[in-house]
């Protein structure tokens, strides 16, 4: 198969399962291009506006489906928006880089997988100094790593009772779509060539995106596919780790 095809429809199918659960998938994008030896480092700009993109598809359809709680997000955001755009400033040399996003890799896998945070049958409400905090961490991360930082918020609110797996789903895609854009702007003088791989990479993904976000908020995404997700991101952070 084409390369550019097989990227686009890997693309796709990282799309559909991020905005399964609410996620933009910037992470999967940087995994999938990492596999097929893409410079990552040429597209960052263009992943983020794939991750509002895909992560605001997501946010509508969660919302529309009820599941959308503001008390549960506000605070992540008056830290971490400032601070995502802060660390979107810091240029790492490419093999920190690379170290570090492997590294992050590991969190999707894990949930993938079905580890990690049980629900409660019960939200407690948000305790306002630690959600400022772990918002400006994650803030900052995503900033740092072109990422959204919805893979570490989700687990978060389940692991604290903040929210139950739906719920966090729609906190996390407004999040993602937040940070994601203060990224962008500290990104600004970076920009990346638009031609036809680019263009059909990004409708690949946003289809994807768009059809998985509907499953997700009304439906359930298939354990199987999860799972070769979960091997596919895991591949390229062995990868990112030892091999770049």
């Amino acid at each position: 198969m084409n390369p550019d095809l097989l990227i686009a429809l890997s693309l796709l199918i990282v799309g559909f399962l991020y905005a399964s659960v609410g996620h933009g998938g910037a992470s999967g994008y940087l995994a999938v291009l990492s596999l097929f030896a893409v410079p990552v480092m040429l597209y960052k700009p263009m992943i983020l506006v794939l991750n509002m993109v895909v992560a605001g598809i997501g946010f509508i359809q969660f919302y529309r489906a009820g599941y959308f709680r503001w008390d549960r997000c506000w605070p992540f955001l008056i830290s971490s928006i400032p601070l995502a755009y802060v660390g979107s400033m810091i240029k790492l040399p490419e093999g920190n880089f690379h170290l570090l996003l492997g590294i992050a890799l590991v969190v999707p896998v894990i949930r993938l997988l079905g580890f990690g945070p049980r629900e409660q049958q019960h939200s407690q409400p948000v305790n306002l100094a630690l959600a400022l905090l772990l918002g400006g961490m994650m803030g900052f991360l995503a900033g740092l790593l072109n990422i959204g930082g919805g893979i570490f918020l989700s687990p978060v609110l389940v692991l604290l009772a903040w929210a139950n797996a739906k719920e966090a789903a729609a906190v996390s895609s407004l999040f993602i779509v937040l940070n994601s854009f203060a990224g962008l702007l500290g990104n600004t003088g970076q920009g990346f060539e638009l031609n036809y791989s680019t263009g059909l990479w990004f409708v690949a993904a946003v289809a994807g995106g768009a059809v998985g976000a509907y499953f997700g908020s009304h439906r359930f995404a298939l354990p199987t596919v999860r799972f070769l997700l979960s091997t596919v991101l895991l591949l390229a952070s062995v990868k990112l780790i030892f091999f770049m």
